[in-house]
């Protein structure tokens, strides 16, 4: 690879890491702050749950039409207006009264649509960039922004909202955003690249990456395998810190803590499972080993109860993080790798759709549970079990390959 070649992947994976660090720190945001944000609106700390799931129905609808979006106005274009109507979002929650908690559905229904199409539109740049044999690897860099985004959250917001109140905290946010779309701006006008078409957009031509996906069997695996690892993630950024805080009694900051060493650990577990993805071990043997990680620790946090010690629970979350939000980057690049040439964008954006489907049911089955059996052990149950089928899955995905081999 030419320098040239090399300076333009770092400067496409530099982009693409900046805005998906900024998306995660959004959707994050109103889970560490859940406490405080629950109790200003008068409402129950699982209304986070109902508030993730508004927020990803939107991310999956705007996922499934990404794909042409970023044909027509690029990459790049389409994340700056994507990280903007995040920030919109955010304000838009900092701003309402205590006693229009109802309208925290049209904020999270605006943050889904713009954290939709990120995944995608980033696939398309990274994929156009990236030599084959550092798929796994650099989209699993790229990937890192999301527990980073989630690490930072929690470590930064909980002490913001203390200092100047959670409104404060949510408002520094939307501001970042907009220095994000901003500082981007020299990248769009490098590497975006646009294909101007005469056609309308349609539903036929909005639902054509769909039915691609649903067509090929390896697509349509990796697909219903980030549904699964998608739902266990979320739900585990989502629950947590009120786990810890309602469950086992921990003050706001220390469960902020230990939410940050579940995200931050996720960074390397995710560059080290994207550089085995890369080496001598196929996608689904990782991805097999992840989930059967996920659910040891999905079972040990359903058993956990407030005599543990700190020294155990911390890196409990460190190995939770690890492995239920280190999952991405692999299943990301093997769907760019599988996807006709020239189409990774929009198989991606047709994938996240069926992806973000158990982002929307994931942390909704968790708050059911949490509602039906007044407390949150049943949720991480849930969670160890959807893990546990997923890695299942693989490695009879892994049998059946042997046997086609033979």
């Amino acid at each position: 690879m030419t320098a040239l070649g090399t300076r333009t992947a770092l400067v496409a994976l530099a982009a693409t890491l900046a805005i998906q660090g900024f998306a995660s720190v959004a959707a994050t945001a109103p889970a560490v702050l859940a406490p405080v944000l629950a109790r200003d609106f008068g409402i129950t700390p699982s209304w986070i749950g109902i508030f993730v799931g508004i927020m990803y129905a939107g991310a999956m609808l705007a996922s499934l039409g990404s794909g042409a979006f970023i044909t027509r106005y690029g990459a790049i274009r389409v994340s700056q207006a994507c990280v903007l109507l995040c920030a919109c979002g955010i304000a838009a929650m900092a701003a309402l009264p205590g006693t229009a908690a109802p309208l925290l559905v049209f904020a999270a229904f605006a943050m889904g649509l713009g954290y939709g199409p990120i995944t995608a539109a980033s696939s398309e740049l990274l994929a156009r960039t990236t030599p084959p044999g550092r798929m796994a690897l650099t989209f699993s860099i790229k990937q890192t922004g999301v527990p980073a985004g989630a690490a930072f959250a929690g470590a930064v917001l909980p002490g913001l909202a203390l200092v100047g109140g959670w409104r404060a905290a949510l408002l520094a946010i939307a501001v970042l955003g907009v220095a994000v779309a901003v500082a981007s701006e020299p990248t769009r006008r490098a590497l975006d690249i646009r294909q101007r078409s005469a056609a309308r957009m349609s539903v036929a031509s909005i639902l054509g990456p769909l039915r691609m996906v649903c067509s090929s069997p390896s697509l349509l695996e990796l697909a219903l395998v980030g549904f699964a690892f998608a739902a266990v993630q979320v739900s585990l950024t989502s629950f947590l810190v009120v786990f810890l805080t309602a469950t086992l009694h921990w003050p706001l900051v220390a469960a902020g803590l230990a939410l940050t060493c579940a995200t931050v650990s996720a960074v390397p577990g995710r560059i080290g499972f994207g550089a085995a993805a890369d080496g001598r071990f196929p996608a689904h043997r990782i991805l097999a080993l992840i989930g059967t990680l996920a659910c040891a620790c999905g079972a040990a946090f359903a058993f956990a109860t407030p005599h543990w010690p700190a020294w155990i629970v911390l890196p409990l979350a460190a190995a939770y993080g690890a492995t239920a939000i280190g999952w991405n980057g692999v299943q990301l690049s093997e769907l760019a790798r599988r996807a006709p040439s020239g189409t990774a964008g929009a198989v991606t954006g047709a994938a996240g759709f069926i992806t973000f489907g158990g982002v929307f049911c994931g942390p909704m089955l968790f708050a059911a549970l949490t509602g039906v059996t007044g407390g949150y052990r049943a949720g991480f149950l849930l969670n160890a079990a959807i893990s546990g089928i997923a890695a299942i899955a693989m490695l009879r995905r892994g049998a059946a390959s042997g046997r086609r081999s033979l």
